[in-house]
């Protein structure tokens, strides 16, 4: 039996063009080194970012892994490790204790909006509120919005100031924006 390396190399190539295409075309955001799919909800996206493993960890420690994993939609502002570090010493592994529950569901809810609010959805609220837009967190307390330049930044309740790093990563049952500071109720 005689090969055609040429029809071989053609068929592999094309293959590997098709898985390619396909992932590609489904890949929404690259964060913490890990393709984000919109296919994919929340959480089994957030578990394979690099950048977020403090984030993830508290989710789990705070019980919140099967919300996230529901229908939503949610709108979540994802604080990186860094973010998480620039707290004050202790601040986290204080909030991960079991006893500490309600206050850690109480910060990571903060973080969320109820419905699908992407970049454009930001600034056209921001627009329409003359330069600010001020939003019902999941946790109750509100936290307003702004554009500096190109970015948009987020002030929480105690007047600290985050700002949006990686827009519109789109999820199954929401969108993630990536921040660079944690916001506390």
């Amino acid at each position: 039996m005689k090969f055609n390396r040429s029809a071989l190399a053609a068929t592999c190539l094309a293959a590997a063009l098709g898985f390619s295409a396909t992932a590609s075309a489904e890949m929404t955001k690259m964060v913490g080194g890990a393709a984000m799919y919109p296919s994919k909800n929340i959480i089994q996206n957030a578990v394979n970012s690099k950048d977020n493993t403090t984030l993830v960890a508290a989710v789990k420690a705070a019980g919140l892994v099967d919300t996230l994993e529901g229908a939503g939609p949610f709108t979540v502002f994802a604080p990186t490790n860094k973010a998480f570090n620039k707290l004050p010493t202790g601040t986290v592994e204080n909030l991960l204790k079991p006893e500490n529950k309600g206050a850690l569901t109480g910060v990571l809810t903060y973080h969320v909006l109820p419905g699908h609010i992407t970049g454009k959805d930001l600034a056209s609220a921001i627009k329409q509120g003359g330069g600010e837009a001020t939003f019902k967190s999941v946790q109750g307390e509100p936290l307003v919005f702004s554009e500096k330049g190109k970015a948009f930044e987020i002030t929480d309740s105690k007047g600290r100031t985050a700002r949006i790093i990686i827009a519109d990563v789109m999820q199954s049952n929401g969108v993630i924006h990536v921040i660079d500071e944690v916001l506390l109720p």
